[in-house]
Formats: C-alpha cells, sequence, structure tokens
C-alpha cells in the first residue's frame, strides 16, 4: 500500500467502493485522514464494511467539512452530467480528485533522488497487455517492476515508493480525466478510436482525455506514440512541434526511418537513424497478430527508453505469457481450438483478433456499442460462421444479413456449442473458435473477465464431455 499522508487529520470523501475506491480509502485511511466512504450499491458498502473502511452517507453529510472528494473513475466525473456527489463537492468548492492524482502527488512529495520511475500506458485497445508486456521485461530484466493501475492492483495498493521501482501503470480515459499532477517519465500512446464517448462529451473530449498523459512530462522524458491511425499521427506531430519531450514513433503499419516499426513480424530499431532487425515476433507465441506487433513495439522502445540492451528486450518478449480475456487460447478439443478475447468490448479490438486467424467460427454480441459491427464487413470473409448472442443478437444479425453464415445462439453456452459442433464436422485443419463479442458483458455477465471465465468453463466442460465420449466408445 502506499499510504497518502496529505489529508492526514482532515475529513476525505470517498465515493464508489470498488477495486479503486477500497484502495484509495486504504491509503488515506493509512496516511491518517478521516474517511468517509460511500457507495449506492448495499452489497458493495457491506464488503467495504467487512474491509474494515468506515462508512458514511455522503448524501447527508455537510460537505463544508470535507478537504476533498475523491472520486472512483466509474463515476461520471463531468460527461454526460457531473454525478449528483460530484456536484455537491462543485458547489461548496471541495476538490474532485482520483486515486492516479493521489498517486501522483504522493510520488512529487518525495526528493528528486528518491523518486521511482513511472512508465504510463493508454490508447483504445491494447493497454493491458502493452503494460503487462513492459512489466514483464523489465522484471526478466532484473528490475522491480510493480504493474497496476487500470489493470490488476490499483495504484494505491501497489508497494510502497522508493527510488529504484519502476511502476508500469495502465492509464484509462477516465483516470486521466481526473489527473493535475501525473508525471510520467515514460509515457505511451498506443492508439485512438471512438470509445467511451457519452462520459467525454464526444471525440474531442475522448482524445483530450487520453493526451493528458503527456501533461507533466519534461526534457529528458520520453513520449512514446504509435503512429498507426490520424489522430495519433497528428499527436506526435503536435508533441515533437512543440519540443523538449523526446517522441519516439512506433508503427506496425509503416517502417519508420527513426522509430521501432514491427513489419510483417519483423521487430525493427531505428531509434538511431540505422535500422537493425531486433527479431521475430512470430516467435513471441502470446502476442499473434499486427495489433500485438504494435504493443510489442511500443513496449520495446518503452525499455529502450529506460536503457535496457534490445537482445534482453527481445528474449523477454519472446517469453511473455500472455494475459487472460486477450487472444487467449483456453483449450483444444478434437483439433478444435478454443480462444478467448472477451476483453474486445468494442468493433476495434475485435478487429485486431479477426485479422490475426485466417479463418474463425465467430461468436458475438453482447451490450452494442454506437458503432455495433459495420466496421467489421470487410473481414467477414475471415468468419466460417457466426453465432450470435445477448442484446445485440438481432442487430448484428441484420448488419451481417447474407454476408456469411450465422445464427441467433442467444446463450454464451449455446453459442459455444454450436461453434464447437460445425468447425469440428468442418473438416478444416485446426479450426478456431473465437469468442471476440465486440460488445460489452452487462446483458448477461457482470464484466468482460466473468464473460471469458464462463467462455473458459465451458470449453472444459464440453473437453470433459468428449473424454467420457471417447472413454465409452473404446470401452
Amino acid at each position: 500500500m502506499i499510504p497518502i499522508t496529505e489529508y492526514a487529520g482532515k475529513d476525505v470523501a470517498v465515493y464508489g467502493l470498488g477495486r479503486t475506491g477500497l484502495a484509495a480509502a486504504r491509503a488515506l485511511k493509512a496516511g491518517k485522514a478521516r474517511v468517509h466512504a460511500w457507495d449506492d450499491s448495499e452489497e458493495t458498502r457491506a464488503r467495504a464494511e467487512a474491509a474494515g473502511i468506515p462508512l458514511s452517507d455522503l448524501n447527508k453529510r455537510d460537505w463544508q467539512s470535507f478537504a476533498a472528494l475523491v472520486l472512483s473513475p466509474g463515476i461520471p466525473y463531468r460527461f454526460p452530467q457531473p454525478h449528483r456527489l460530484v456536484r455537491l463537492a462543485q458547489m461548496t468548492n471541495v476538490p474532485v480528485v482520483g486515486d492516479m492524482e493521489l498517486f501522483a502527488r504522493a510520488v512529487q512529495q518525495l526528493p528528486e533522488r528518491g523518486r521511482p520511475k513511472v512508465i504510463g500506458i493508454t490508447g483504445t485497445n491494447g493497454k493491458s497487455t502493452t503494460t503487462a508486456l513492459i512489466g514483464h521485461i523489465l522484471t526478466e530484466c532484473g528490475m522491480d517492476a510493480r504493474i497496476g493501475g487500470n489493470i490488476g492492483t490499483g495504484v494505491l495498493d501497489m508497494a510502497p515508493l522508493h527510488a529504484n521501482a519502476c511502476y508500469v501503470l495502465e492509464l484509462s480515459s477516465y483516470q486521466l480525466d481526473l489527473v493535475k499532477s501525473l508525471h510520467c517519465d515514460v509515457a505511451v500512446m498506443l492508439n485512438v478510436s471512438p470509445d467511451h464517448l457519452d462520459r467525454h462529451g464526444g471525440m474531442k473530449g475522448y482524445v483530450d482525455a487520453k493526451r493528458r498523459i503527456f501533461l507533466n512530462q519534461q526534457p529528458g522524458d520520453t513520449a512514446i506514440i504509435a503512429v498507426d491511425d490520424t489522430i495519433t499521427q497528428t499527436l506526435a506531430m503536435d508533441l515533437s512541434a512543440r519540443g523538449g519531450v523526446r517522441v519516439t514513433q512506433v508503427s506496425s503499419e509503416f517502417a519508420l526511418g527513426r522509430g521501432v516499426s514491427a513489419i510483417n513480424g519483423n521487430l525493427f530499431d531505428s531509434l538511431s537513424g540505422n535500422a537493425l532487425r531486433v527479431g521475430d515476433l512470430t516467435e513471441a507465441p502470446a502476442l499473434p497478430g499486427r495489433h500485438n506487433h504494435q504493443n510489442a513495439a511500443a513496449a520495446y522502445a518503452a525499455c529502450r527508453a529506460l536503457g535496457i540492451d534490445p537482445a534482453r528486450i527481445y528474449a523477454a518478449i519472446q517469453s511473455f505469457p500472455g494475459l487472460a480475456h486477450r487472444m487467449e487460447q483456453v483449450g483444444e478439443i478434437d483439433g478444435v481450438r478454443f480462444v478467448n478475447d472477451s476483453k474486445a468490448t468494442n468493433a476495434q479490438a475485435a478487429e485486431q483478433a479477426l485479422r490475426a486467424y485466417p479463418k474463425v467460427y465467430w461468436i458475438a454480441g453482447g451490450v452494442p456499442k454506437a458503432e455495433g459491427i459495420g466496421p467489421l464487413s470487410g473481414l467477414f470473409k475471415r468468419v466460417a460462421k457466426a453465432y450470435l448472442i445477448g442484446d445485440a443478437a438481432d442487430a448484428f444479425a441484420r448488419t451481417i444479413d447474407d454476408a456469411i453464415p450465422c445464427e441467433k445462439s442467444g446463450t454464451l453456452e449455446k453459442a459455444v456449442s454450436a461453434a464447437y459442433r460445425d468447425a469440428k464436422a468442418s473438416g478444416d485443419e485446426s479450426p478456431i473458435v473465437l469468442l471476440s463479442p465486440a460488445c460489452a458483458s452487462f446483458d448477461q455477465f457482470k464484466d468482460f473477465e466473468a464473460r471469458g471465465d464462463a467462455f473458459r468453463h465451458i470449453v472444459e466442460d464440453i473437453g470433459g464431455n468428449a473424454l467420457v465420449k471417447v472413454m465409452k466408445e473404446s470401452a
């Protein structure tokens, strides 16, 4: 835990008691603040109280006494409209901060020579994989890497600050919206495409939130930008023109004269202006597809910015085990492979998985995003058949029309069973059943992790039943 001493002896409101809010409440309490925590969910409050977090109904409090409102990133801050407690804080001039801002201020309070390195990673897609990959590389190279933020451990639940540590932080647009003081020694921007627009008042607000990762960078710091979309290309040019910060471009689309490129699976380092072939990314089994090659190029550039030798970085990339729910192979039954890409909650993320495989039996659906799956129509030729689930089933079926065979399975269990049946009967060599929903999960599951776990369990059940069948037939 990182104790937050800034509010010692003061009253602090904490609203939203999920992973982030609980970590903030614990850190403030450890720093001797008087914590007043609340969540609208009775079940969530009960868990917090059992964990020793002091509860107080913030709707009934006198807000004049609060030194700050610590807001969980899932709570609307500005759009579509500020949450009622945010409005109360604003009316009483109570500052609204997030966990990442508390972390940033704690780092600032340290003497210059005692500060850890902070590596921040954002982007619409790929940030979890890239964060985990950077952490893996640093750890394999003998560095004290702590991985968290929007992935895994909440930032304030991470090990205490010290000068030799590297904090590798996944940063969502919601978290970045609430930071003012965060200083990243290395800041990574992977890509930007429409997502969460309702929470940012449109595309401009979303882009503005993302670019806050570079807000406090100084000469000697490194900004790493993947220039494979027009928004990031413009951002790279703007930062380069401003000067001061070292801007490193990476790409999985273009061979860069200066930067890091991943072209046809080959990783090239041209940071010095001379291209050095580092290695073959197809030898990293947990990083299939061009989008993962972009992630690898960005992670490589981040670790090079920290002074690590190219050969050591490449060796660590090869040993990266991957992340659950991100193009994760969860089983193989009768030659049929099952890939869990439940993290693909929008069309752009699902596109990466569809591009990674020549032919799939595709399970899609859930709570659709505004763009639906229309942007994926050019990849339908890679789909042998689609199996549609959840709220999006009817709309996705209309989009697909007669472009490819599809059936409305309704539930994930029915979809997996049907896809396995068809893949097994296809005669294809190593057919793939791919869960890449292009949707949020909240119609049928708590979150994408629960959806991915359910997929894994269904596959395990099918595998068990298949084994029983084989044993009976042999008897």
